[in-house]
């Protein structure tokens, strides 16, 4: 066996060392044996190392149900798969255009509506980073922070959006509100003869209203309202019983005194106009009012004529479950455009085939989680460091029916009862069981059958009990080429009950 000349084992195993020639040039004396072998040592550390990047608990944290993808951050951005051409439109961009190419000096309202957690919010947060780059001033905000969404009222929405606003504009100078100060003053005096040591006395800047002689700020002085109003049932019935039938005057106060100047300041600016972007209100409750009307018709169709008044571009989400209501016909009376619908990312075809093209962003959405520096197709060599085989990730896909959070709300409790990789498919199968029978209790067998007719047909009506079923993600909704169709969720098409003779009452 010839001799060569050696080198330090930090060169041998140092994974930032990526020429292993240079190891040759070394010196001291070792046999070409023992050189091969270390550096099999090597290349088998680089590629545990290179593992090692996704430690389980980062994957965990990663792949967090919870997390809503950011435009604006980096890491975010890597994470992030555009799943516009499977859902058959690019939906954000056509907002965005109807704002900056087609109105952007007008007033524009649009509704924007999906399954809860198909992907909205990371969506309108795209949508925001493009507005701002086409130079609007955009507030975004959950509304689910400011409103207590199982008793809502018209006049808690256009406090919390006024209440934004203001304090997104704060550097902004603009002349006292009086209509708003007065309409503010009666809901403070409401509060303050409610409640037992509030004061209303705050530091302020010079825009605003006046409270025992203190100046606040607008956004300041509202919050504290809407704060109180949340978080107090008494006081918000109070509040809005005061407010509401002041609503024409308080969407006036706030048109001409708040939204009207501050968009003339913004274009002395350089802006081009204010967007608002009211999410979460697609979660507010199905609850029925006292007069008996549900609180999503209530303030989506009573009220919806209000809310395309705002004199500034507007986007608001919309409960998914209004558009198979029987008012949905009144609903779309109400605003100037049809409700922007995101649709679930299509696992399979309509004809029960697999969506290759699916199932290939939904493989990615979960691989770029785990490696966010490779390439997609890079990705792809990686899979069974992550799961024990392909099979696994594709039925991970499969099962989760292309729904952006359910699919991880599968994933996460895989990889807490694995707690190692590569994660094992008999541990999903036993997660999927689990999850099937939890939604299955809450299913009646007149609901079943419901399911049943829509496995066959793939279509829904506008019957109460599919409202429940879309609200429930018992049934998804997909766009093929521009058509809408429905099937039942896949974790449920599994279920024997799925398969046993039909309710009584039910003729096909």
């Amino acid at each position: 066996m010839s001799k060569i000349k050696s080198c330090s084992w930090f060169d041998l195993v140092n994974p930032d060392s990526h020429k292993i020639i240079k190891i040759m040039g070394k010196i001291t004396e070792i046999t070409e044996k023992q050189v091969l072998l270390s550096v099999g040592i090597f290349l088998n550390y680089q590629d545990n190392y290179t593992t090692s990047k996704m430690d389980i608990k980062d994957f965990y944290k990663a792949t967090n149900p919870a997390r809503t993808l950011k435009a604006q951050n980096v890491e975010d951005q890597k994470c992030y798969i555009d799943f516009s051409k499977v859902r058959g439109e690019d939906i954000i961009s056509t907002i965005k255009d109807s704002i900056t190419v087609w109105n952007p000096d007008e007033p524009t309202c649009n509704l924007f509506t999906g399954h809860i957690g198909c992907g909205k919010s990371t969506e309108l947060l795209r949508l925001q980073v493009e507005l701002e780059a086409a130079d609007f001033h955009v507030v975004y905000f959950e509304s689910s922070e400011d409103l207590e969404i199982t008793d809502i009222d018209i006049a808690d929405v256009f406090l919390a959006i006024a209440s934004r606003i203001s304090k997104s504009l704060e550097k902004i100078v603009l002349e006292e509100p009086k209509k708003f100060q007065e309409l503010l003053q009666g809901a403070w005096n409401i509060l303050n003869s409610e409640v037992t040591g509030v004061k209303g006395k705050f530091a302020g800047h010079d825009i605003g209203y006046t409270v025992d002689g203190q100046k606040l700020s607008l956004s300041l002085g509202i919050g504290e309202i809407t704060t109180k109003m949340k978080s107090d049932s008494t006081l918000r019935t109070k509040v809005n019983q005061y407010l509401g039938p002041q609503k024409t005057n308080l969407l006036q106060a706030i048109n001409q005194e708040l939204l009207e100047p501050a968009i003339s300041k913004l274009k002395q600016q350089g802006k081009n106009g204010l967007v608002v972007i009211v999410d979460n209100l697609d979660r507010i409750d199905n609850s029925v009012k006292s007069w008996g009307r549900t609180q999503q018709e209530y303030l989506f169709v009573d009220q919806g004529e209000y809310l395309t008044k705002l004199n500034c571009h507007v986007i608001y989400t919309m409960p998914l479950a209004l558009k198979f209501s029987n008012e949905y016909g009144t609903l779309t009376q109400r605003f100037p455009e049809e409700p922007k619908i995101l649709p679930m990312v299509p696992v399979k075809s309509s004809d029960g085939k697999v969506h290759e093209q699916g199932l290939a962003l939904m493989q990615q959405m979960i691989l770029a989680r785990a490696f966010p520096n490779l390439a997609p197709e890079d990705r792809l060599n990686k899979i069974t460091e992550i799961f024990d085989a392909p099979a696994s990730l594709d039925r991970l896909c499969q099962v989760s029916g292309g729904h952006v959070r359910d699919i991880l709300r599968l994933l996460n409790p895989w990889i807490m009862k694995d707690k190692k990789f590569p994660l094992q498919s008999h541990t999903l199968e036993q997660i999927i069981r689990e999850r099937r029978n939890e939604m299955s209790l809450t299913i009646s067998d007149e609901e079943w059958e419901l399911l049943r007719r829509v496995k066959k047909t793939k279509h829904v009506s506008d019957d109460q009990g599919y409202q429940k079923l879309i609200r429930s993600r018992f049934v998804f909704e997909y766009r093929d080429q521009g058509e809408l169709w429905f099937d039942v969720n896949p974790i449920l098409a599994e279920s024997e009950k799925l398969f046993e003779s039909g309710y009584p009452g039910f003729k096909d």
